[in-house]
């Protein structure tokens, strides 16, 4: 029996720095939200202090918080991502 991979959940973390408009952008750009999920995700994160970006298998989840580190990086953002078994 083929056993299925395990996920993990792209948890985006709050902070009070990186702005709304960047994460939006993050998550429609690098995890492929539509601009009412990317807008639900964000207040998520700014109301919560998280939000689930996605859920991947862990190398994708690891791809996907490396491009996000890149790009807030690359815009002086210190916005992070984790990777949490779902």
């Amino acid at each position: 029996m083929v056993k299925e991979p395990e996920l993990y959940k792209v948890v985006m973390l709050n902070d009070n720095f990186t702005t709304m408009e960047f994460v939006v952008e993050i998550l429609i750009d690098i995890f492929g939200k539509t601009e009412a999920e990317a807008r639900k995700t964000m207040l998520s994160v700014h109301k919560q202090g998280r939000g689930v970006a996605g859920v991947y298998v862990y190398d994708i989840a690891l791809s996907k918080i490396a491009k996000v580190d890149e790009a807030a990086k690359e815009k002086g953002f210190p916005l992070k991502c984790i990777a949490e078994k779902e």
